[in-house]
């Protein structure tokens, strides 16, 4: 055993009760040679996330969540959410929320933007973790091997937006229609309600441009807010059942596909805030 499993291995064992950690074992992976998927998975870096992030899960944000039972037990799906909160923590809480919600645990494979992958360290962690690039033709492979996407159309102008515009969608691209549509796969709407207020920002430097990035933001506050998170999942959108695959290169039909999608985000948007007793209840 290398030292980097043996450090693993003491990390999760001491963040993680054994019987969860037996739970997590049952991952469904693919391995491509040493261990790995093509995507750079690994089941070690899926219980390293799981156990990094069951303290602000837990304790710190303090999670709630329902509608779960939406999430496919099995086969492929995309689950589409609203993105804000400067850095993407709202990823990381519902990567754990859908790995605890899922028997067996599912891995959400989180669709990142290019520069994510690019930051030293980081990029490694999260690929292990099941995070991969947004190039059309990895997410129809995992796709049509029956695994579940994390996609958020706003993209990087989600975390950036004003405090005026919180809660209300950016730029919604239309990508996860496409994909449902060409792959069958159903829509799971989700809606995170407590990202936006996470994560005060002072400024933007836009002239800056870490690895791509579209700015650097400077946060008012050394660490993310403990607000309340709460996220709620909608009912599946069946769109590869009422469209046939060669609808997704009709562009028409593709942006009627996803305005849907968003209206369903927007309504779990305002049950989530009407319904929450404050930022940090």
């Amino acid at each position: 055993m290398q030292p980097s499993q043996r450090l693993v291995q003491a990390i999760t064992r001491r963040l993680i009760p054994e019987h969860e950690l037996a739970r997590l074992h049952e991952v469904a992976h693919r391995d491509a040679g040493q261990g790995y998927d093509e995507f750079g998975m690994h089941p070690d870096g899926v219980v390293l996330a799981a156990a990094l992030l069951r303290g602000p899960y837990r304790r710190y944000f303090r999670v709630e969540s329902s509608g779960a039972e939406n999430l496919p037990a099995r086969g492929p799906g995309i689950v589409v959410a609203n993105h804000s909160g400067m850095l993407p923590v709202d990823a990381a809480m519902l990567y754990a929320d859908v790995l605890g919600f899922t028997d067996p645990p599912r891995v959400l494979r989180a669709v990142a933007d290019h520069f994510v992958l690019r930051l030293p360290w980081f990029s490694t962690l999260v690929a292990r973790a099941g995070v991969i690039g947004g190039a059309r033709d990895s997410c129809a492979r995992l796709l049509e091997r029956g695994e579940l996407l994390l996609i958020f159309p706003e993209g990087a102008p989600g975390i950036g937006k004003p405090r005026a515009l919180r809660y209300h969608l950016a730029e919604w691209r239309v990508g996860h229609a496409e994909l449902a549509i060409r792959h069958r796969a159903p829509v799971i709407p989700a809606a995170v309600i407590g990202a936006e207020e996470q994560w005060p920002e002072l400024f933007k430097l836009r002239g800056l441009h870490p690895f791509g990035a579209p700015y650097l933001p400077i946060p008012l506050t050394p660490l993310p807010l403990p607000v309340r998170y709460h996220i709620r999942y909608g009912e599946p959108i069946e769109l590869g059942r009422r469209y046939a695959p060669e609808d997704a290169d009709r562009p028409a039909v593709v942006a009627a596909a996803a305005a849907e999608v968003r209206v369903a985000v927007e309504a779990l948007i305002e049950q989530g805030l009407a319904a929450r007793r404050g930022v940090f209840a």
